[in-house]
Formats: C-alpha cells, structure tokens, sequence
C-alpha cells in the first residue's frame, strides 16, 4: 500500500528523454535517462528534429521502465509534473503531450516546470538543509543564468549569457581542437595536460558591473590561436598534441574564472551567504575545485549539484511537490515557451 503521495516527472527539453518517480517527501524512487548522445556526436552538436524524433519513440518505453523500477502504477500517481521551458520546442512538446494524456486519463493535476529553476533545486535535494535564499548559477550548454532565488517557488533572473554559453562555447573549441561532442569532457580531459597559463585568453566581462556572460569572442580567440587571423601573414605553431592541450587547458582557465567571479559578483550584489550551481558545466572538476575555494576564502556557503544530477534528467522535478503545495497547477491550455534564457527577456 502507497504510504506517501507520489508524482511522476517527465523532463525532454533538449536530447534527454528521462522520468521520475518522486514521493511526496521528495525521495526519488526511479530516475530513468534514455541519452541521445550518440545520435548527434556526428553533427557535433544537438539537432532539433534528430532530438525530437528520438523523444517520440522513447517517452512511452522510458515512462513505462521508470514506473516498473519505483514498483509502482499509473493509478498510485497523485500528479503529472512536465518540464515546459526553456528548451527546444519539438522536444518539449513531446513531453508535454504525454504528460497531458496522463493527467488527462488519471484525472489528477498537472504542473509545469521550469527546466533552469529544477536544475537550481537539485541543490535541495542534497542539502542538509533548505538552500533558500540563495543565488542560484545555471551554466549548461544553453545558458549561463544567475538567480536571485527567493524561494522554492521565486526565482528572479540577474543576468544571462548574451551570445553563447559555457557549455557552448566548450562544445565550439572542441570541433576546433578536433575533439569528440560532447565538447565540456573533452576539452576537460585533453586540458589535464595542458599548461593553464600557457596562452593569455581574454576573461570577457569579467571586470565588467553587469551580471552578464560573452564565450563568443573567448571562442573566437581559441580558433585564431589555433590557425591564425584571417588575412594574416603571421605565422601559426603547428597544432602539436602539446600545443592543443595548452589551447584547452587556457581556454578552460578563461572559462572557469569568468564563472567564478560572475558568481562572487552575484553574491556580493544580492548580499545572500549561499551559492547554488546545477547544469552540465557543472561536473567540470576545475570548476568545482575553484568554487570550492572561493567559497572558504570569502566564507559563503556552497552547494554543488550531485553528478548524476548536473545533466539533464527528470529527479530534479522534485520541486514540483513545492509547487503541488502551492496549487501551482496548469490547465488543459498549457503550452512550452521554447528558446533560451536571456538578460532583460
């Protein structure tokens, strides 16, 4: 017999189709991610009608699977939570059709979540205690977003990428550096034996007041290091395995110091004690070492998104419960609001 209310989350923003069985107490009891990683290595990138027609044949069979591993049924569900934005529309309407039908068919709520707000929120699910307030950092391959998270259920946006984001600027220096999608690992593992201070890569905005990220020019710069400046008769080194680790590691230096300090920015502009940091970027090990540090050196406290729950999947969707409390529910007119994050959207 089911002693706890249980929901099921259904997450196909981008090239992951995976759902989740989560309790009302916020335990997950399945979290089920069917990748797409090996239909777009090819393409180096993800392919929106590629990523769509993968969430259409997998949804049903990763539904199915994540219901079997909770060992629980249909008819035990107590809601249907759907990520809705931000995302790729094809994908996201995938998700969003199945979780209607569910709802629909069970006769239980249905509520819309936000794909940046969830990542935030897998801080939580961690946690030894709540991480709200917080200033809440989402880098990924889509975005780079700072929150001032109020709540569970208040997010405000300080400042996003205005051209690329991290992860895709890391995804555009490995085609450069020839190295396999997906870029963020690649480049991590080709940077470990590389000299970080070999090359003096620009830190774009990082002096600058807004709370705004620019990889654009950063990725620019690693392609003329690489093969030099269009119309230039200044010679290029050969790109040696040496050499392009030395791109990598400088590079990922760069990277990494532009999000530490945005994330200090953000904290000292809010006044909040706590740094919450979810999305892909965020296995990067460097990354984590330096946020590490700065947090003991200006004493604010860290909380780190769990590996397996950085990239996209459904557990995340736990935040849900908070909205159920809320009666945050959706009607039969819901609709995905595809696209990126932006500052002053």
């Amino acid at each position: 017999m089911t002693t706890s209310r249980l929901l099921l989350a259904i997450e196909s923003s981008c090239d992951e189709t995976a759902a989740a069985v989560i309790r009302e107490d916020g335990t997950v009891l399945s979290n089920i991610v069917a990748s797409q990683a090996a239909l777009h290595e090819k393409f180096g990138g993800v392919v929106p009608e590629v990523a769509s027609r993968a969430h259409l044949e997998r949804i049903l069979p990763v539904i199915d699977d994540t219901l079997k591993a909770a060992n629980h049924k249909l008819t035990e569900l107590s809601a249907i939570a759907v990520m809705t934005e931000p995302g790729l529309v094809g994908s996201l309407l995938v998700g969003l059709t199945a979780a209607k039908s569910l709802s629909w068919s069970l006769g239980i709520p249905l509520i819309p979540l936000n794909h940046i707000e969830a990542h935030i929120y897998a801080c939580e699910m961690q946690a030894s205690e709540t991480i709200f307030p917080c200033v809440g950092f989402v880098v990924s391959g889509g975005h780079s977003n700072l929150y001032d998270c109020r709540s569970a259920t208040d997010f405000q946006l300080l400042g996003s990428t205005i051209d690329d984001a991290a992860g895709e600027a890391f995804d555009k220096v490995a085609r450069i550096l020839d190295l396999p999608y997906p870029g963020g690992p690649s480049v991590a593992r080709l940077a470990e034996t590389g000299d970080p201070a070999a090359i003096g890569f620009p830190r774009p905005l990082l002096h600058d007041k807004r709370l705004a990220f620019s990889f654009s020019g950063l990725k620019t710069a690693v392609m003329y290091e690489a093969f030099g400046v269009p119309g230039s008769h200044k010679s290029v080194p050969e790109l040696t395995e040496q050499r392009r680790a030395d791109i990598a590691a400088s590079f990922q230096a760069a990277v990494v110091d532009v999000l530490v300090g945005k994330c200090e920015q953000a904290l000292h502009h809010t006044g909040h004690k706590t740094l919450c940091v979810g999305g892909g970027v965020a296995c990067n090990q460097l990354l984590r070492e330096r946020l590490q540090r700065s947090s003991t050196k200006r004493g604010y406290r860290l909380e780190l998104a769990p590996g397996d729950l950085c990239t996209d999947n459904a557990a995340m969707g736990a935040i849900a419960w908070r909205l159920f409390e809320s009666g945050k529910f959706a009607d039969w007119n819901l609709d995905v609001t595809p696209g990126l994050v932006r500052a002053g959207d």
